[in-house]
């Protein structure tokens, strides 16, 4: 895969504004601690909650440290500072949800990035690309596609959209009689 990506602003719908200062739970089958890396595994159905954000993933790597920055981490670990996520990775708040390969939330600049065949969805909308980047203090998103590289000659893969407009009216309710009305009105 290239590093030359295509880029698309998802202005329309993106994971919502989220309070990164709220703590991080992180609940998993298993923990293993490198404490002179500082890092922190955990392991099988992994969740990590911070208010009404849910990062689910097959394996979590949690960075800490004494960063002030960062989010207050389990007792003794100091503060995360970076999650890496791998495996079906699904990231859910109460709008949207976003899944993807991997995972990347950079506690620190409140960044999070999902790659690897990305789907982001809210409501009936659903948006589809390679690398999703989420701003979670604006709620702005990009979503790109790779671009192949030039050794293979293929198309570059496009970032996919579908909007379904909100129809307002019951839609078991049938055409309008307006249209004739309007006519019958101006016949007579």
């Amino acid at each position: 895969m290239a590093g030359v990506l295509l880029v698309a602003d998802v202005q329309a719908q993106s994971l919502q504004q989220h309070d990164t200062s709220l703590p991080i739970e992180i609940t998993a089958d298993s923990l293993e601690v490198v404490q002179d890396q500082k890092i922190a595994t955990f392991a099988g159905n992994v969740d990590a909650v911070q208010g009404d954000l849910v990062l689910s993933a097959d394996q979590l790597r949690v960075h800490y440290g004494d960063d002030a920055d960062a989010a207050p981490g389990p007792p003794g670990m100091g503060s995360i500072r970076r999650i890496e996520a791998e495996g079906n990775v699904f990231l859910s708040s109460p709008r949207e949800t976003a899944q993807g390969d991997a995972g990347v939330y950079d506690v620190a600049s409140n960044q999070l990035t999902m790659e690897g065949g990305v789907v982001l969805t809210q409501d009936d909308n659903v948006i589809r690309g390679q690398r999703l980047e989420i701003d979670l203090v604006s709620g702005r998103s990009r979503m790109l596609a790779a671009v192949p590289s030039t050794e293979g000659g293929s198309a570059p893969q496009r970032v996919r959209a579908l909007f379904t407009p909100e129809n307002s009216a019951d839609p078991s309710a049938g055409p309008t009689d307006q249209p004739a009305a309007a006519a019958e009105a101006g016949a007579k």
